[in-house]
């Protein structure tokens, strides 16, 4: 028999960052946070800055319904600000599959805790919910996402030339990389570990102003 895998449209919580589902009362805040970075979207499938947003979120409201995809926004829980966006698609309940993609983050907050604690909380999601394989793919041109998933504890699988086109009508090659069920302890230890880490800086940081 089949393991059971089934993903709920539910909020994330943790300690620096809130994964909210789509909906119309984060609708205003979510296009701001992606209205920035053009170069960055280039590399995207879809684009959600500026004038593009409005598909850009009609599409993936439209695939959440139909369940192939759960969209989140990001909250950072210090500012309250969202500050940008990750979600879930290729949801595959029948090979217990899952990808985590369309992730962009406004560049203020993209070297500190937002991304390893969204990607934390998004993995425990998954893995609890019965995934076996969650994987992560990125432009082949993109060095700095690249570096970032093999930071997590990824396993860099290979190269699926031609894979897909972005929105700009460039045919990309993508970089695949994989966590499975059995990565998933390890995976989990070294970024609460991470987290662990930034979390005494900001106490301490805190502290030092305090005095």
């Amino acid at each position: 028999m089949t393991p059971a895998f089934a993903l709920e449209n539910v909020a994330l919580e943790g300690n620096f960052v809130r994964l909210e589902p789509y909906e119309e009362s984060i609708k205003t805040a979510v296009g701001a946070a992606l209205d920035c970075d053009a170069a960055a979207w280039d590399l995207f499938a879809m684009s959600g800055q500026g004038a593009h947003f409005e598909k850009w979120w009609r599409d993936l409201n439209e695939q959440t319904a139909r369940g192939n995809w759960i969209a989140y926004a990001i909250r950072d829980r210090a500012t309250q600000a969202v500050v940008g966006t990750s979600s879930f698609l290729n949801i595959k309940k029948e090979r217990q599959t899952v990808e985590i993609g369309a992730t962009f983050l406004h560049p203020e907050v993209r070297s500190g805790y937002v991304n390893a604690e969204s990607k934390l909380l998004m993995l425990r999601h998954a893995f609890a919910s019965g995934a076996r394989r969650v994987e992560l793919l990125t432009d082949a041109r993109n060095a700095r996402s690249q570096a970032a998933i093999a930071k997590l504890g990824a396993v860099r699988e290979g190269v699926l030339r031609r894979d897909r086109m972005t929105w700009t009508g460039h045919v990309r090659d993508s970089v695949l990389f994989a966590i499975t069920d059995l990565d998933w302890p390890d995976v989990r230890t070294r970024l609460a570990s991470r987290l662990a880490s930034m979390n005494a800086r900001t106490s301490t940081s805190q502290g030092d102003q305090a005095i």
